[in-house]
């Protein structure tokens, strides 16, 4: 998020309280309040002074906008909790589908599907086979060397 075109990321703290309150919107009081209840937690200078990142004032625009809804701030405290979680597990979905995308290379694993015609037809993992008429399933896989004795 670029706020008034400045070019730094997101998680760069550069506001001062006054700024940040400015740009959400809000009282200087009422981010100290938001700090206190763990809403919103700015950077801290080696004085103590608080500095907001754009991240950080996105974030107090969107605990403003669920207070206005009615929301109460301990509920806008397990929004915001429920949110980070959600984040956390779909960025460890993405990690697991690379790892399995790599792991499926380096094995050379095959899927097989049938065909229009019944043959048998070689299809990329997650990709579906083309449509047919038949409902039937069969699940295939190589004898181990136990099965084979």
């Amino acid at each position: 998020m670029a706020i008034h075109g400045l070019d730094r990321d997101d998680e760069t703290p550069v506001f001062v309280i006054s700024v940040a309150a400015q740009l959400a919107g809000l009282h200087a009081q009422t981010l100290r309040q938001y700090d206190r209840l763990g809403l919103v937690t700015p950077s801290r200078t080696r004085g103590g002074g608080r500095r907001y990142s754009a991240r950080d004032v996105a974030r107090l625009r969107d605990v403003q906008r669920l207070s206005h809804e009615g929301v109460s701030l301990e509920g806008i405290q397990r929004i915001l909790h429920l949110e980070n979680q959600v984040a956390a597990l779909e960025a460890r979905v993405d990690e697991l589908a690379r790892a399995l995308q790599i792991a499926e290379m380096a094995t050379g694993r095959r899927v097989f599907a049938v065909g229009r015609a019944g043959e048998t037809i070689v299809i990329r993992p997650g990709q579906r086979p083309p449509h047919t008429a038949s409902q039937a399933v069969v699940m295939w896989e190589p004898m181990g060397r136990a099965a084979r004795q």
